[in-house]
């Protein structure tokens, strides 16, 4: 299975379009508008945030993905993220659709919606609609044109992410291409985490949405900045077939790569979000090894992940492992922390700081070295099994408070 990495995000695949405008929704003298638009019909697949507070784009989309038999066009805006609206909010949606439908000429159920920001504000649906006139006048299939939409639908991201890969089914060339945002609000549970992914691959709707639902297991889903589940998590994946690979209809060994595929375009945004957490100066990886069971592995990893002492310590490059070993503790996970061994990685080397338990005779310069690198790897053998999982992560730090202090100013 070769999967190749090339220069692009959603304009990659065949058939894809993408678009900034600059609106003012809420920010002046930037894009906040993004467009993906396919000039054919797409199968979309999607997942959500599981918070009951989900805002009016995620409640569209949801009925959108589940009810419509295609999607062909992405409208999203930043600044704003609409939710907790009301009924507006979701007149909102259907504006939306039917101003991108008018402008665009294709049908209202066949246009997605997704919005960033604050929670609460109304959204102006003058300059919204306005800016989805100046998406079709922008809107082109070049590298560029997806950058820039990568860059409109930032908040407190400080880099934008997008990535795309080739593979073969079929004898065709397939390619997976993708963007997405998120910094802060970020705890996925399905991720404020939107992601769109684009792909050319000729697969049923049914197959598509399994592959996604079964890929956010290991990839948006393992990942946090702050413990906080957002309203807005969206991922939705359109696929145009337009590489005219033999339709993917079952679980053979087409599906498997084009899972792998997917799974390497979504491991690798995840993980810039992770690595891009507001305030943050390092990427924080655990690997729990040897559990007995995968569920077993996702809660201790997570929980380390997740813990607030843990980041900080990460932040201070402090070896401080009893801290890793107490978030397993309170994990619910059952295991045996006499048994357990620790290592911590990263390009400065491999260390391992417990053995079965217990400290070893390790040197605490050499530990800060590890941990001062911008990507860092706890990794936890539990000795229970053969069962792995992997939770991103980042360090917590004093900007974190400050980005969310005045986040509304």
């Amino acid at each position: 299975m070769n999967i190749t990495e090339i220069k692009g995000g959603v304009t990659a695949a065949k058939g894809f379009e993408a678009a900034a405008a600059a609106a003012a929704i809420k920010y002046q003298g930037r894009t906040d508008m993004a467009l993906v638009y396919s000039e054919k019909p797409c199968h979309a697949a999607g997942t959500f945030t599981t918070n009951l507070v989900k805002a009016a784009p995620v409640k569209w989309d949801q009925k959108i993905v589940k009810e419509s038999p295609y999607a062909q066009a992405v409208i999203v805006n930043s600044g704003i993220a609409n939710a907790c609206t009301g009924e507006e909010g979701m007149g909102y949606c259907k504006e939306t659709a039917e101003e991108a439908a008018k402008v665009l000429g294709v049908p209202e159920n066949a246009v997605l919606v997704a919005s960033t920001g604050v929670i609460g504000m109304q959204l102006p649906m003058d300059r919204l609609k306005k800016g989805i006139s100046l998406l079709k006048e922008a809107k082109g299939s070049t590298l560029e044109h997806g950058t820039a939409a990568s860059k409109a639908i930032m908040t407190t991201d400080t880099v934008n992410k997008e990535i795309a890969v080739q593979v073969e089914l079929g004898g065709k060339t397939v390619t997976v291409g993708g963007m997405c945002k998120g910094s802060g609000m970020i705890h996925p549970n399905m991720c404020t985490m939107l992601a769109f992914v684009t792909t050319d691959a000729n697969i049923s709707k049914e197959m598509l949405q399994k592959c996604v639902s079964n890929d956010v297991k290991d990839t948006f889903n393992m990942i946090s900045v702050d413990g906080d589940t957002s309203t807005n998590d969206t991922l939705l994946v359109l696929a145009n077939g337009m590489a005219e690979n033999p339709e993917i209809t079952e679980e053979n060994e087409d599906y498997k790569v084009f899972a792998k595929a997917l799974n390497t375009v979504n491991t690798w945004l995840a993980k810039k979000m992770a690595g891009d957490g507001e305030g943050a100066t390092a990427l924080f990886e655990v690997k729990i090894v040897g559990a007995e069971s995968k569920e077993q592995a996702v809660i201790l990893s997570k929980s380390v992940v997740t813990s607030s002492l843990v980041k900080a310590a990460i932040y201070g490059h402090d070896a401080n492992w009893g801290r890793i070993l107490c978030a397993m503790g309170y994990s619910g996970a059952q295991f045996d922390p006499e048994k357990v061994d620790l290592f911590f990685e990263s390009a400065a080397g491999k260390l391992q700081i417990i053995e079965n338990g217990v400290a070893v005779n390790y040197s605490e310069e050499e530990a800060t070295k590890i941990l001062s690198e911008p990507e860092v790897t706890a990794i936890a053998d539990v000795k229970m099994g053969d069962a792995t999982a992997t939770a991103w992560g980042c360090d917590l730090t004093y900007d974190y408070v400050k980005i969310n202090a005045d986040y509304r100013s």
